[in-house]
């Protein structure tokens, strides 16, 4: 009916008013009753109808393609409240998780448990490298047998590079060092506080002047004597006469046996 009304409309010359829109010819006129139709809120005829209040942009995209003008153009002469846009950016046309989170979620844990794990094992590396080797730990300790060492001699034995002395100690040594008055020594110190078992005097052969190695029962006490600088050292390694400032050291050991001691 509105096609004969226009092309009569036109053979007479004359311009046909559509609910306001005027149109000269049949065709234009078709696409501006749609649109009219659709500004309404109305279904237009041969155009899938929609609630006005409800209007998405895949419907102006529908409309402008049947007007034949761009979406932009039709939304801006057009103007609506209803309007719905879509601001997935088309993810919810796709199945699943639209935004791939969880595998986003999985990938970053993933990676953050391989961060922490490289982390530990390098940390545990630099721990280890500062502990000491088997081989060294083996030299830091040194075991003694005693059984072979005889009443009043003196073995020399090597430990951490330094040299040790261990003497059996018989009862005059002994008693000997133990008469000494602390107002004679230079680095007052007890015979009882230098040695575990009075018999073993275990010492660290190296005088406390330059770090020279004495002489093993030698000198004016009868203990130690350093030939370098003259320093003399009675039978419980205690500065008695010369240059050097202190006692001989006394090394950590203890007995594993009663023939059997551990230094260090």
């Amino acid at each position: 009916a509105w096609g004969r009304a226009a092309a009569a409309a036109a053979a007479a010359g004359k311009s046909l008013g559509v609910g306001g829109l005027g149109c000269a010819a049949p065709a234009p006129c078709v696409a501006a009753a749609r649109v009219h139709a659709w500004a309404r809120g109305m279904p237009a005829v041969g155009m899938r109808g929609f609630a006005s209040s409800s209007v998405s942009t895949d419907d102006i995209l529908a409309h402008a393609e049947q007007a034949n003008v761009s979406a932009t153009t039709f939304a801006l002469k057009h103007p609506t409240a209803t309007i719905r846009y879509d601001e997935s950016g088309g993810m919810t046309r796709q199945a699943g998780d639209p935004s791939k989170r969880a595998f986003t979620y999985l990938v970053l844990t993933g990676g953050r448990f391989i961060y922490a794990a490289g982390l530990r094992l390098l940390v545990l590396k630099f721990i280890l490298s500062m502990q000491a080797s088997k081989d060294v730990l083996a030299l830091a300790s040194l075991e003694v047998d005693l059984s072979g060492i005889e009443e009043g001699s003196t073995v020399t034995l090597k430990w951490r590079g330094k040299p040790v002395f261990i003497k059996h100690r018989s009862e005059s040594d002994i008693e000997e060092a133990r008469g000494v008055a602390m107002a004679n020594l230079r680095d007052p110190e007890e015979d009882e506080a230098r040695v575990l078992n009075p018999k073993w005097l275990v010492l660290v052969g190296v005088c406390t002047h330059l770090g020279c190695v004495p002489l093993s029962n030698a000198g004016d006490f009868g203990g130690w004597f350093c030939p370098c600088h003259g320093s003399h050292y009675d039978g419980s390694g205690r500065i008695r006469k010369g240059p050097a400032p202190y006692n001989m050291e006394v090394p950590e050991y203890k007995f594993l046996e009663e023939q059997k001691l551990l230094v260090g």
